[in-house]
């Protein structure tokens, strides 16, 4: 799927994929961005730093990375509709933490 082809809302991810991906944000964004993601290594990723983002942009630089920067390119380990739940996330302000699942 081209990412310009997604839908305007990212479709929620199951819960236990919810969880995966506010832990992976807050534990290996973290690790560059900050752990409250205000700014690091890379840039701040709170809703005031990317009000001016456009999504699709935001999902592209999860997704295919920036080369020449020490953002890497998360599609091994991410489907486009992943990246563009994160991005609208951020953009709304990121889940602090990840509720503990329940076995």
């Amino acid at each position: 799927m081209a990412m310009g082809a997604m839908a305007q809302t990212a479709p929620a991810p199951t819960p236990a994929r919810e969880q995966t991906l506010i832990r992976m944000v807050r534990q290996d964004c973290g690790s560059c961005h900050g752990m409250q993601l205000t700014g690091g290594l890379g840039p701040a990723l709170t809703p005031e730093a990317l009000s001016d983002k456009p999504v699709e942009s935001l999902v592209a630089t999860i997704y295919s990375g920036r080369p020449g920067t020490p953002m890497p390119p998360w599609k091994a380990m991410l489907s486009e509709v992943d990246a563009q739940w994160i991005a609208q996330r951020l953009q709304l302000g990121f889940p602090l933490e990840s509720r503990r699942e329940t076995k």
